[in-house]
Protein backbone atom coordinates (compact mmCIF):
# COMPACT_ATOMS: atom_id res chain seq x y z
CA UNK A 1 0.00 0.00 0.00
CA UNK A 2 3.01 2.23 0.16
CA UNK A 3 2.68 4.14 3.46
CA UNK A 4 5.30 4.00 6.19
CA UNK A 5 2.63 2.71 8.56
CA UNK A 6 -0.40 0.53 7.81
CA UNK A 7 -3.05 0.07 10.47
CA UNK A 8 -5.19 -2.97 9.67
CA UNK A 9 -8.42 -3.84 11.44
CA UNK A 10 -9.97 -7.23 10.60
CA UNK A 11 -13.51 -7.81 11.81
CA UNK A 12 -16.13 -10.50 11.70
CA UNK A 13 -17.75 -12.86 14.13
CA UNK A 14 -16.00 -15.06 16.66
CA UNK A 15 -14.92 -18.36 15.12
CA UNK A 16 -14.24 -16.91 11.65
CA UNK A 17 -10.50 -16.80 12.26
CA UNK A 18 -9.88 -13.05 12.00
CA UNK A 19 -7.48 -13.22 14.95
CA UNK A 20 -5.45 -15.98 13.29
CA UNK A 21 -5.46 -13.96 10.06
CA UNK A 22 -3.88 -10.95 11.81
CA UNK A 23 -1.29 -13.17 13.50
CA UNK A 24 -0.34 -14.61 10.10
CA UNK A 25 -0.24 -11.16 8.45
CA UNK A 26 1.93 -9.84 11.30
CA UNK A 27 4.36 -12.75 10.88
CA UNK A 28 4.52 -12.26 7.08
CA UNK A 29 5.27 -8.54 7.57
CA UNK A 30 7.89 -9.33 10.23
CA UNK A 31 9.63 -11.73 7.87
CA UNK A 32 9.49 -9.05 5.16
CA UNK A 33 11.58 -6.84 7.45
CA UNK A 34 8.80 -4.64 8.86
CA UNK A 35 8.03 -3.67 12.42
CA UNK A 36 4.71 -5.10 13.62
CA UNK A 37 2.29 -4.97 16.53
CA UNK A 38 -0.71 -7.30 16.69
CA UNK A 39 -3.67 -7.25 19.09
CA UNK A 40 -7.16 -8.64 19.37
CA UNK A 41 -10.28 -8.17 21.41
CA UNK A 42 -12.72 -10.89 22.23
CA UNK A 43 -14.59 -12.01 25.28
CA UNK A 44 -18.05 -13.47 25.17
CA UNK A 45 -17.84 -12.99 21.41
CA UNK A 46 -15.23 -15.76 21.10
CA UNK A 47 -17.85 -17.90 19.31
CA UNK A 48 -20.40 -16.09 17.23
CA UNK A 49 -20.34 -12.48 18.48
CA UNK A 50 -18.44 -9.47 17.18
CA UNK A 51 -14.69 -10.00 16.84
CA UNK A 52 -11.91 -7.53 16.04
CA UNK A 53 -8.20 -8.08 15.55
CA UNK A 54 -5.61 -5.55 14.50
CA UNK A 55 -2.09 -5.38 13.17
CA UNK A 56 0.16 -2.38 12.64
CA UNK A 57 2.84 -2.76 9.97
CA UNK A 58 5.52 -0.09 9.79
CA UNK A 59 8.90 0.72 8.27
CA UNK A 60 9.82 2.40 11.57
CA UNK A 61 9.69 1.33 15.20
CA UNK A 62 6.16 1.39 16.56
CA UNK A 63 5.71 3.58 19.63
CA UNK A 64 1.97 3.32 20.15
CA UNK A 65 0.65 -0.18 19.45
CA UNK A 66 -3.09 0.46 19.16
CA UNK A 67 -4.79 1.11 15.83
CA UNK A 68 -6.10 4.67 15.99
CA UNK A 69 -6.87 5.40 12.35
CA UNK A 70 -7.25 2.23 10.25
CA UNK A 71 -5.73 2.38 6.78
CA UNK A 72 -7.52 -0.89 5.93
CA UNK A 73 -10.70 -2.39 7.36
CA UNK A 74 -11.80 -5.92 6.49
CA UNK A 75 -15.36 -6.92 7.44
CA UNK A 76 -16.75 -10.43 7.03
CA UNK A 77 -20.16 -9.85 8.66
CA UNK A 78 -22.82 -7.17 8.37
CA UNK A 79 -22.75 -6.40 12.10
CA UNK A 80 -18.95 -5.94 12.08
CA UNK A 81 -19.20 -3.71 9.00
CA UNK A 82 -21.98 -1.61 10.57
CA UNK A 83 -20.03 -1.27 13.82
CA UNK A 84 -16.48 -0.68 12.58
CA UNK A 85 -17.15 1.30 9.39
CA UNK A 86 -18.00 4.18 11.77
CA UNK A 87 -14.32 4.16 12.87
CA UNK A 88 -12.84 4.84 9.42
CA UNK A 89 -12.33 7.94 7.31
CA UNK A 90 -11.74 8.80 3.66
CA UNK A 91 -8.11 7.55 3.88
CA UNK A 92 -9.10 3.95 4.67
CA UNK A 93 -9.37 1.07 2.22
CA UNK A 94 -12.53 -0.92 2.94
CA UNK A 95 -12.54 -4.62 2.05
CA UNK A 96 -15.83 -6.43 2.59
CA UNK A 97 -17.44 -9.71 1.72
CA UNK A 98 -19.62 -9.13 -1.33
CA UNK A 99 -22.71 -10.37 0.55
CA UNK A 100 -22.59 -7.27 2.77
CA UNK A 101 -24.41 -3.98 2.21
CA UNK A 102 -22.16 -0.93 2.52
CA UNK A 103 -24.20 2.07 3.66
CA UNK A 104 -24.04 5.22 1.51
CA UNK A 105 -22.67 7.34 4.36
CA UNK A 106 -19.53 5.18 4.76
CA UNK A 107 -16.51 7.22 3.72
CA UNK A 108 -13.44 5.41 2.43
CA UNK A 109 -10.56 5.84 0.00
CA UNK A 110 -11.37 2.67 -1.92
CA UNK A 111 -14.04 0.00 -1.55
CA UNK A 112 -13.33 -3.61 -2.48
CA UNK A 113 -16.15 -6.15 -2.40
CA UNK A 114 -15.05 -9.77 -2.84
CA UNK A 115 -16.94 -13.08 -2.43
CA UNK A 116 -14.63 -14.21 0.39
CA UNK A 117 -17.16 -16.39 2.24
CA UNK A 118 -18.70 -18.00 -0.85
CA UNK A 119 -15.22 -18.58 -2.30
CA UNK A 120 -14.25 -20.46 0.89
CA UNK A 121 -17.47 -22.46 0.86
CA UNK A 122 -17.83 -23.20 -2.86
CA UNK A 123 -14.33 -23.09 -4.40
CA UNK A 124 -12.32 -24.36 -1.41
CA UNK A 125 -15.10 -26.51 0.03
CA UNK A 126 -14.90 -25.36 3.67
CA UNK A 127 -16.33 -22.09 4.97
CA UNK A 128 -13.85 -22.16 7.88
CA UNK A 129 -11.06 -21.31 5.39
CA UNK A 130 -12.48 -17.80 4.76
CA UNK A 131 -9.78 -16.28 6.97
CA UNK A 132 -7.04 -17.83 4.82
CA UNK A 133 -8.79 -16.71 1.63
CA UNK A 134 -8.76 -13.22 3.20
CA UNK A 135 -5.03 -13.52 4.02
CA UNK A 136 -4.22 -14.24 0.35
CA UNK A 137 -6.42 -11.37 -0.78
CA UNK A 138 -4.97 -8.90 1.74
CA UNK A 139 -1.39 -9.90 0.91
CA UNK A 140 -2.08 -8.85 -2.68
CA UNK A 141 -3.72 -5.59 -1.62
CA UNK A 142 -0.83 -4.84 0.77
CA UNK A 143 1.80 -5.70 -1.85
CA UNK A 144 3.31 -8.77 -0.17
CA UNK A 145 4.37 -10.71 -3.25
CA UNK A 146 6.59 -13.52 -1.98
CA UNK A 147 3.99 -16.29 -2.29
CA UNK A 148 6.38 -18.98 -1.01
CA UNK A 149 7.04 -16.99 2.18
CA UNK A 150 3.30 -16.40 2.58
CA UNK A 151 2.50 -20.11 2.12
CA UNK A 152 5.21 -21.20 4.55
CA UNK A 153 3.91 -18.74 7.13
CA UNK A 154 0.29 -19.86 6.76
CA UNK A 155 1.34 -23.51 7.15
CA UNK A 156 3.07 -22.67 10.47
CA UNK A 157 -0.30 -21.69 11.95
CA UNK A 158 -2.98 -23.95 10.48
CA UNK A 159 -3.87 -27.23 12.20
CA UNK A 160 -1.95 -30.31 11.09
CA UNK A 161 -3.86 -32.20 8.45
CA UNK A 162 -5.41 -29.04 6.95
CA UNK A 163 -2.37 -27.89 4.97
CA UNK A 164 -3.76 -28.87 1.56
CA UNK A 165 -7.13 -27.17 1.99
CA UNK A 166 -5.52 -24.05 3.46
CA UNK A 167 -3.05 -23.88 0.55
CA UNK A 168 -6.05 -23.99 -1.78
CA UNK A 169 -7.77 -21.25 0.23
CA UNK A 170 -4.65 -19.08 0.05
CA UNK A 171 -4.41 -19.57 -3.73
CA UNK A 172 -8.10 -18.65 -4.11
CA UNK A 173 -7.44 -15.49 -2.06
CA UNK A 174 -4.49 -14.56 -4.29
CA UNK A 175 -6.73 -15.08 -7.33
CA UNK A 176 -9.64 -12.99 -6.00
CA UNK A 177 -7.66 -9.78 -6.30
CA UNK A 178 -6.59 -10.60 -9.87
CA UNK A 179 -10.12 -11.27 -11.11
Amino acid sequence: MGNNREELRLTGSGGQGVILATIILADIALQAGKYVAQSQSYGPEARGGLCKAEVIISNKEIGYTKVMNPTLLLSLTQSSLDTYSKTIDENCILVVDSSLEVKENVKCKKLYQFPILSCAKEKVGKVFTANIVAVGLLCNILGFTDQELIKETVLKYVPKGTEEINNKALDEGFNLFKE
